[in-house]
């Protein structure tokens, strides 16, 4: 066989392992949902035009941290990798165990933590030791793929108003969502809000809306 022929039968079974891993995460996650939806929101994964376009309202600088709620099964966390966050600078809070496992096989390296992101502040002290406030100068951002809108208006917002004690001033709060009105509306004015372009790719299209501290 012609060096050509083989690099196409290569390239050719690389789409098949790459549809057969969105079919399997697909299974995952309708199977996670079906278990329980209200913890996993979605039927299936968001789409890669999705993850990039939260991906990129990341800074990326030389030893900042990072923290994604809600992976899943990753797609997010690669986009994130792509944009230049190495693995030893971010850490996955999921609360599945099963997704868990499987962001452990697929991102070696990477720092993934089982727990609630709705008690975001508890988890990161039990899992680095100390109280969140101490970690360094604060996260230099939080990206979320939480289905923040099946929990109450009041837990959504304490969550957004925890998450900002952990960030430094001005780094996002970065999280997706198919509705048209903000999945949290900030209750002060010290949060500032900034919704992306509709992800017209994405099935179903969405949207990002990214949060900072101004003050």
């Amino acid at each position: 066989m012609s060096d050509l022929g083989s690099d196409t039968l290569k390239t050719k079974v690389r789409k098949v392992r790459a549809l057969k891993a969105k079919a399997l995460d697909e299974v995952r996650f309708l199977k996670s949902w079906i278990e329980n939806p209200l913890k996993t929101g979605a039927v299936s994964p968001s789409g890669p035009a999705l993850a990039a376009r939260m991906a990129s309202y990341l800074d990326v600088v030389p030893g900042a941290r990072y923290v994604e709620l809600g992976p899943g099964t990753g797609v997010v966390t690669k986009a994130i990798f792509d944009r230049g966050v190495s693995h030893k600078n971010l850490t996955a809070l999921e609360y599945s165990s099963e997704f868990c496992k499987l962001l452990n096989s697929r991102y070696p390296g990477l720092d993934v933590l089982q727990g609630d992101a709705y008690a975001l502040k508890g988890e990161l002290e039990a899992h680095f030791g100390v109280a969140p406030d101490g970690l360094k100068a604060g996260l230099d951002g939080i990206v979320s793929s939480l289905p923040l809108l099946t929990r109450s208006e009041p837990a959504r917002l304490a969550l957004l108003e925890e998450a900002m004690t952990l960030l430094k001033p001005g780094a996002p709060f970065i999280q997706f969502s198919y509705g048209i009105f903000p999945p949290v509306r900030p209750s002060c004015g010290t949060i500032s809000l900034t919704p992306s372009e509709w992800i017209w790719k994405n099935l179903p299209p969405a949207r990002v809306w990214v949060y900072r501290r101004i003050h």
